[in-house]
């Protein structure tokens, strides 16, 4: 049994193609995101990664639309998104495959 600490990993992320992770693959990632209230992300867009992404807890909105507790939303890839956290919000996050630097920022 291998045992980590999720303090340990970087931004939340603890299996991918990266290090550290719990178990590496170039097949997915996965990580536990916390987000606060207020907070806004650059609009970005992966070109090659499918982002799957299970939103626990809070509230927030992506490109106008208003994301509650308990619902799942898919990226596509290519598809340009700009998070805002309406509230303190825990997520899942999937990416696949696992593509360092598979993220871009669109002014």
């Amino acid at each position: 049994m291998k045992i980590e600490k999720m303090s340990d990993m970087k931004g939340g992320w603890f299996v991918g193609d990266f290090l550290p992770s719990i178990y590496k693959t170039d097949a997915f990632e996965v990580a536990f995101m916390t987000h606060h209230e207020g907070q806004e992300w650059p609009k970005h867009v992966h070109r090659k990664a499918t982002e799957i992404n299970y939103l626990i807890r809070g509230k927030m909105k992506i490109n106008e639309v208003v994301l509650e507790k308990g619902d799942i939303f898919l990226i596509e890839p290519g598809e340009a998104v700009k998070p805002v956290f309406l509230s303190d919000c825990e997520l899942i996050v999937i990416k696949t495959p696992s593509v360092v630097g598979d993220k871009y920022e669109i002014e």
